[in-house]
C-alpha cells in the first residue's frame, strides 16, 4: 500500500455516519407517508404497530414503494458525491473521510426504508445497533451469512418465533458476523479512498467520476438489499421456517463467542 494512502478507520466512518442529522428514517413518519391512499387507515395503524408484513399489505405495493425509494437515495447521494468531487466544493465534506462517511449516511437511509417496507421495527442509531446495521451492509455486499442473518431478523418480524425450531439469532452471531464484515470493508474503504483522492485531482470532471461511481455502487448495493428482503417477504410462514432452519447451518460458525475481545463487549444489545 503506498505511504500517502489515507488511512480510514471503518467504525468511525459508520459512526459519523449514523451521527448526521438526514441519516435518521423516522419508521412512523415514512410508512404513514409512503402508504398514504394506498391502504386502509386501520391497516397503516396495524402496520406501525405489527409490521407490514403481518399486516398483510399486498407484496405489490412494497415493491412500488421500494423501487420508488431506491430512485429517490441514488439521486440524492449522486448529487453530494457529484458535489464532493469537484475541488473546493461542499465545503462540510471537504476531506475524504467524511465524503465516506455522507456516502454510508446515505446507504443506512436506505437500509431503515427498505427494512421498515419489509416489515422491520424501528431501528435506532447508536452503538449497539450499528452492529444490526452490519447485517444489513453484509447483505448488500452478497456476504452469505449476513443474508442468513436477515432470514433470522424476517422470521422474528414476522412473528412465526414460537413455530421455528431453529435456534435464535444470537447477539453473539450479530456481533462475529458484524465484526467479519467490518475487517473486510476496512480494505475496501482505504481502497475506495485512494480512488476518491485521484478523482479530486482532476478538475470538474472530477466530480462527475465521484458522482458516477456513487451510482455504480450504491444502485447495485440497495437492489440486492431489497431482492433479499423480498425473499422473504414473498415466503409462507412454512418457507420461512425451512429457511431459519437452513440459516442455522451457515450461522454456526457465528453463534458462539469465539474470542477474548468478543468477551469483553461493551456495545449494548
Amino acid at each position: 500500500m503506498a505511504e500517502n494512502t489515507p488511512t480510514v478507520f471503518v467504525e468511525k466512518i459508520f459512526s459519523t455516519a449514523c451521527k448526521l442529522p438526514y441519516c435518521k428514517i423516522d419508521r412512523e413518519a415514512f410508512l404513514t407517508k409512503e402508504f398514504r391512499n394506498k391502504i386502509s387507515l386501520d391497516q397503516l395503524n396495524d402496520a406501525l404497530e405489527n409490521g407490514t408484513i403481518n399486516a398483510k399489505i399486498p407484496l405489490s405495493i412494497l415493491n412500488e414503494i421500494a423501487k420508488g425509494s431506491i430512485a429517490l437515495e441514488t439521486s440524492k447521494v449522486t448529487l453530494i458525491s457529484t458535489a464532493a468531487g469537484i475541488p473546493g466544493g461542499l465545503a462540510m465534506i471537504g476531506t475524504i473521510p467524511t465524503d465516506l462517511a455522507q456516502f454510508y449516511a446515505h446507504v443506512f437511509r436506505i437500509v431503515q426504508k427498505l427494512a421498515y417496507l419489509y416489515g422491520s421495527k424501528e431501528i435506532e442509531l447508536s452503538d449497539g445497533t450499528q452492529n444490526v446495521l452490519m447485517i444489513y451492509l453484509g447483505a448488500m455486499f452478497g456476504v452469505s451469512a449476513a443474508s442468513a442473518a436477515l432470514a433470522k431478523l424476517a422470521g422474528n418480524a414476522a412473528k412465526i418465533g414460537t413455530r421455528v425450531a431453529a435456534k435464535p439469532l444470537t447477539k453473539y452471531a450479530i456481533y462475529n458476523i458484524s465484526k467479519k464484515i467490518l475487517a473486510w470493508l476496512g480494505v475496501k474503504l482505504t481502497k475506495d479512498t485512494v480512488g476518491k483522492a485521484i478523482s479530486k485531482t482532476i478538475p470538474i470532471v472530477g466530480g462527475v467520476i465521484s458522482g458516477g461511481l456513487s451510482v455504480a455502487t450504491y444502485l447495485p448495493m440497495a437492489k440486492r438489499l431489497q431482492k433479499e428482503l423480498k425473499k422473504y417477504a414473498e415466503m409462507t410462514p412454512d418457507e420461512l421456517i425451512k429457511a431459519n432452519a437452513s440459516a442455522d447451518i451457515i450461522l454456526a460458525d457465528f453463534s458462539e463467542i469465539n474470542d477474548a475481545e468478543s468477551l469483553n463487549m461493551e456495545r449494548p444489545f
